[in-house]
């Protein structure tokens, strides 16, 4: 696997995006573009990235605006729909450098916003993987409130996202590794924050219309986000563009849990059924 930076890439406000590209041995079967989630970075997805080029994807992955190595406020936004314009340009930049067929693989927020970007059809997609998009962040009627006053009031100031690190993953060595990292941090705005409540509300809305190729998998005991989005999502989409799996004993990020295995036997068939070996 050939791991390197990706070259001279900007968002379409000036913003610069840090990306990385892994490339296989063979001539790629398809190209698989990473949408990491909330307050982390790319750069946790070195593994995924190593086992899909080792089964001959070539992968790309960036690090949202405000996040890791890209420019930006910590978890801030300057407009609403920043993170789906950004995917946008993403895929535009990667997709001029010739790669096709193109899939999604979104975690967490940045499944949100992958599919945000696939509900509103800002750019067509051969595929889309979910893991653990946050549909529902799970607000309580009180916390709702809190955000449409803070949003009003102040909404590009950063405070802490309140997350429960423990709740990522059941291996204690992934979540050391999540709070020793200097990459991740623990900001989020009401602009943010408001983002994820309404792009949820926005793709749950057309769930019964969906028709691009998805993966959708979740963990059953998620305590970051709430399951139920995806569970409500699954029940609502079209069987043959959507499959489901819930992974009823995990925790929240399923591509780092320690039967992660038990994801990526039910990734791997679903990407060679849609992308087959030359």
């Amino acid at each position: 696997m050939n791991a390197r930076e990706f070259p001279e890439f900007r968002a379409a406000d000036g913003t610069r995006l840090h990306a990385r590209v892994w490339s296989p041995s063979v001539r790629p079967r398809a190209t698989v573009l990473i949408v990491h989630g909330l307050g982390e970075h790319v750069g946790r997805y070195e593994h995924v990235a190593r086992w899909l080029t080792e089964r001959g994807y070539a992968v790309v992955g960036y690090d949202h605006r405000g996040h890791g190595a890209s420019e930006g406020a910590r978890g801030g936004l300057q407009r609403p729909l920043d993170l789906v314009a950004d995917l946008a340009s993403v895929v535009d930049a990667v997709r001029a450098r010739g790669a096709a067929p193109l899939a999604l693989l979104g975690h967490s927020m940045g499944g949100l916003v992958a599919a945000r970007f696939v509900a509103d059809a800002v750019r067509p997609v051969e595929a889309l993987v979910l893991s653990s998009p946050a549909l529902d962040p799970g607000l309580s009627a009180f916390n709702r409130a809190l955000l449409a006053v803070s949003h009003a009031l102040a909404p590009g100031v950063a405070v802490p996202n309140g997350l429960d690190v423990n709740g990522i993953s059941r291996d204690p060595a992934v979540v050391e590794a999540y709070r020793s990292d200097p990459l991740v941090h623990d900001r989020v705005t009401p602009r943010l924050v408001r983002f994820i409540v309404d792009a949820g509300r926005f793709v749950l809305e057309r769930a019964s219309g969906w028709t691009v190729p998805t993966l959708l998998m979740w963990a059953g005991q998620d305590r970051l986000v709430a399951p139920a989005g995806s569970a409500r999502f699954a029940r609502a989409a079209p069987a043959h563009a959507v499959h489901a799996h819930c992974f009823e004993h995990m925790y929240h990020e399923i591509l780092n849990e320690p039967d992660r295995e038990q994801v990526f036997r039910v990734l791997e068939p679903w990407l060679s059924a849609r992308f087959p070996a030359a």
